[in-house]
């Protein structure tokens, strides 16, 4: 079993910056992604940014040039570097990661609880 405790949403000005953490523990023999996702009300989950065990990054289109995924040293941390928060930004974010969990490489996908991201006008 893998756990994702994430960190760091709040309330924050248009304009302003936000700095997302999400931590992985538990048994995991690897990792190949891990993410971030978004959900604002009424609409479906998106994929905000992701970055792979080698470190290649994608960003969703809007949001490229703002917001920057890293890891952590230990490498089962993810941040996401949050600059120049508009108010359409505002959702709930999602830590998912995508982790070995088998001695036979198997793998799984594991989901943080949420933390809430409010851009204010």
């Amino acid at each position: 079993q893998v756990q994702l405790a994430e960190s760091g949403g709040g309330l924050v000005q248009a304009g302003g910056s936000l700095r997302l953490s999400c931590a992985a523990s538990g048994i995991i023999f690897g990792i190949n992604r891990m993410g971030w996702y978004r959900q604002a009300p009424g609409k479906e989950r998106e994929l905000v940014a992701s970055i792979t065990s080698g470190g290649e990054t994608k960003y969703a289109d809007s949001v490229k040039g703002r917001f920057t995924i890293s890891r952590g040293n230990a490498k089962s941390t993810v941040y996401l570097q949050m600059n120049s928060l508009k108010p359409e930004d505002t959702a709930v974010y999602y830590c998912k990661g995508d982790f070995v969990v088998g001695l036979a490489g198997s793998t799984a996908d594991y989901w943080g609880q949420g933390t809430q991201v409010t851009v204010s006008t």
